[in-house]
């Protein structure tokens, strides 16, 4: 298998779209929320719906408008549409799901994301592309070492496997000629700062 050719295809499981339904999935098969089946069914379907659903539907409809030109590879102008409707949406689910009430760790973790996502338009304003797909998988393997530490969990082979991923990750965005070094270390650290930020209010 050559190594190589595969690596595009981590930029399209782990696309930033993606990042909060993996959170959210892991919360719950981590934290025994599963016995609160009707809480979880609740928090999936919204979480679906305005993190994956509807910024899907956006996207093919920026894309049929010739708004954009790729679902992995928008250019400084591209992504200010998509980024400022992403920040919005993940607003629009921490301010009016009142799912997240119980749940701490869930709620600061989309606040984080929308922290992530004001930054990753910040610097688009400024010109500059900061990975958003560096932000999304360190934003998630944050949320998880902080989950770890909350629930005492011992989930060193699981961030040990997203270390690995952050790596092939950066590694595909290279590849694909998508990024540079400076814009995937800015990803990154825009990716763990904005979790850690508000881990003093669940951690």
């Amino acid at each position: 298998m050559d190594l190589k050719k595969n690596l595009p295809s981590f930029s399209y499981i782990f696309h930033p779209i993606f990042i909060s339904i993996y959170g959210t999935l892991f919360y719950f098969f981590v934290s025994q929320m599963y016995l609160y089946q009707t809480l979880l069914y609740v928090i999936l379907l919204q979480v679906s719906i305005i993190t994956l659903l509807l910024p899907l539907s956006l996207y093919y409809l920026f894309y049929s408008m010739g708004l954009i030109k790729s679902f992995t590879e928008a250019s400084i102008k591209e992504r200010k549409i998509p980024i400022l409707i992403q920040s919005i949406l993940l607003l629009i689910l921490i301010k009016f799901s009142s799912s997240f009430d119980s749940i701490p760790p869930l709620y600061y973790f989309f606040f984080g994301g929308f922290l992530s996502s004001m930054l990753a338009f910040i610097a688009v304003a400024l010109k500059f592309k900061a990975s958003l797909h560096m932000i999304g998988i360190t934003s998630l393997t944050t949320f998880i070492y902080g989950l770890s530490l909350h629930l005492e969990l011992n989930l060193i082979f699981t961030i040990a496997f997203l270390i690995m991923i952050i790596g092939f990750v950066a590694s595909s965005r290279l590849y694909m000629k998508s990024h540079n070094i400076i814009e995937l270390i800015a990803g990154s650290l825009i990716g763990i700062i904005s979790q850690i930020t508000f881990w003093i209010y669940w951690l």
